[in-house]
């Protein structure tokens, strides 16, 4: 049996187990952005993918590997998978849902309060000799706690859930959307309260973004989105670049549409130099915070996803169903 692991060396070193099923696999590591048919070229055949969540894996890839049966998110995401063409196959696809879910919960906090306690130009002004000024600015403007507000999430999946919680300690008011509105019971469990998604959008004073990226969601926070904010407000994004209209928000970054954004995740990924929210200047720059899509790529979560990813090449080497199966 062999496994094709489509992502970084190091780190799949880093977290693989000491487990049977690791000497019964013959394992071959491709760096991502391999060209599929140099992947070919080395692998030859293969049992099992496991790719980066943001390498694609496609219909062409998947032609190639006559034994394949599995192809497995090394994350939560799966879109940059076929999933379509791996079902028409028969190849089964899995992810590992709610792995990262508290690491990427803490991220979303971390940016909330850093656009809240203006972090980006806070930090600027103390490294270039102005802090005085600064702080006796914001005692005049105003810093808002962060449990004065009232937070939006758009869906309520594992780590929207897990947000939640951690908001709930804070003393904030926590509405959401979800396609699906949550019994009244989990509903008062998690200190939430339902609301339409334009009510979100139109009353929250943080937006935080907890959906997957589907047809449906890409670029569901466009400039339309964005006008129907609160001025004030702050949009915060863990989830994927792919929901946000990057330019739409650059602009309304620019324009004062909204208070502040802070986000993990860009599209495309790679970020490139000349990104429109990365090139912004002045005071447009000081209301952005970014980080390096790294909310869920904790320690902790890798050992939960690499225990999961092993768990199921094993139980699809002896035949049985693998669990969280996206593909069915």
């Amino acid at each position: 049996m062999k496994l094709l692991v489509i992502g970084d060396k190091a780190r799949f070193a880093k977290f693989l187990p000491e487990r049977d099923i690791v000497q019964r696999v013959d394992t071959v590591v491709i760096e991502r952005g391999t060209p599929d048919s140099e992947i070919v070229a080395q692998v030859g055949d293969a049992d099992f993918i496991v790719a980066d969540a943001i390498s694609p894996v496609g219909a062409s890839l998947m032609d190639a590997f006559p034994s394949l049966k599995l192809v497995h998110s090394e994350g939560v995401a799966y879109n940059a998978i076929d999933v379509a063409a791996a079902r028409e196959r028969g190849i089964v696809v899995c992810n590992n849902a709610g792995m990262n879910a508290a690491a990427v919960a803490e991220q979303a906090i971390l940016l909330m309060l850093a656009c809240l306690r203006h972090a980006v130009e806070g930090d600027a002004a103390v490294r270039s000799g102005h802090q005085i000024q600064m702080k006796e600015r914001l005692m005049v403007q105003g810093i808002r706690d962060l449990g004065d507000c009232t937070v939006g999430l758009i869906g309520l999946g594992a780590i929207a859930v897990e947000t939640a919680r951690r908001l709930r300690a804070f003393g904030c008011d926590v509405a959401y959307w979800n396609r699906t509105q949550r019994p009244a019971e989990r509903e008062q469990e998690l200190g939430v309260r339902y609301l339409p998604l334009t009510e979100i959008i139109a009353t929250c004073d943080i937006v935080s973004i907890h959906v997957p990226v589907t047809p449906e969601t890409e670029n569901l926070v466009d400039a339309s989105f964005l006008q129907r904010m609160k001025p004030d407000s702050v949009l915060v994004n863990t989830a994927r670049g792919e929901i946000v209209d990057q330019v739409a928000l650059a602009e309304a970054l620019e324009n004062g549409t909204i208070g502040a954004a802070g986000l993990d995740t860009l599209s495309p990924e790679p970020v490139p130099a000349d990104h429109p929210l990365a090139v912004l200047t002045g005071e447009a720059a000081n209301r952005l915070v970014l980080s390096p899509h790294i909310g869920g790529v904790t320690e902790g979560s890798f050992r939960r996803a690499w225990t999961t990813i092993w768990d199921n090449i094993e139980r699809v080497a002896d035949g049985q169903e693998p669990v969280n199966i996206v593909s069915k």
